[in-house]
């Protein structure tokens, strides 16, 4: 399975340092495996991104096909964004975007095609204000083939209502 390259027109050009750093330790970790397992993502290496970064569980497959998603692991800036914290929770009862199918599309695309997502998202958040968001979601596998976790990393540029 080809990997996509890092430098395609659009993606690392045009997002936050902070994504563009991610990806890049990302990709060292997985080396020439389709993707990294998550023993090998140290926390100690990306301490500054630690309040940005959510590891999420691909626990199974649902009746339709579609992937049942976990939060194991929250940053604390995600859960000053949301004014909750949703680590244990499904995707469904915790999540954060423009509406639960764009989540759950999101990691589906990752799940599925088994490589990373770049997602620059505008939208109103639940509390009225307007929100731009860098999200990047990558892939993990303990066995290097089937996606079983998600690490996301996301920023969060807040501009405020009537913006």
């Amino acid at each position: 399975m080809p990997h996509p390259s890092p430098s395609e027109p659009g993606f690392l050009e045009h997002c936050p340092k902070e994504v563009v750093e991610i990806f890049r330790y990302w990709e060292a970790k997985r080396g020439d495996r389709p993707m990294p397992r998550r023993a090998d993502i140290d926390p100690a290496d990306i301490p500054r991104h630690l309040p940005g970064i959510l590891l999420v569980d691909v626990e199974s497959v649902d009746n339709h096909g579609v992937g049942v998603f976990r939060y194991r692991v929250v940053g604390t800036a995600e859960v000053t964004l949301r004014g909750h914290d949703p680590t244990g929770k499904r995707i469904e009862e915790g999540f954060w975007g423009p509406s639960l199918e764009d989540v759950i599309d999101s990691y589906e695309h990752v799940r599925k095609k088994r490589t990373y997502l770049y997602d620059p998202n505008a939208y109103v958040t639940p509390g009225g204000r307007r929100s731009k968001e860098s999200t990047i979601f990558l892939p993990l596998s303990e066995d290097g083939v089937s996606v079983t976790q998600v690490l996301v990393y996301s920023i969060s540029h807040e501009r405020g209502a009537g913006a």
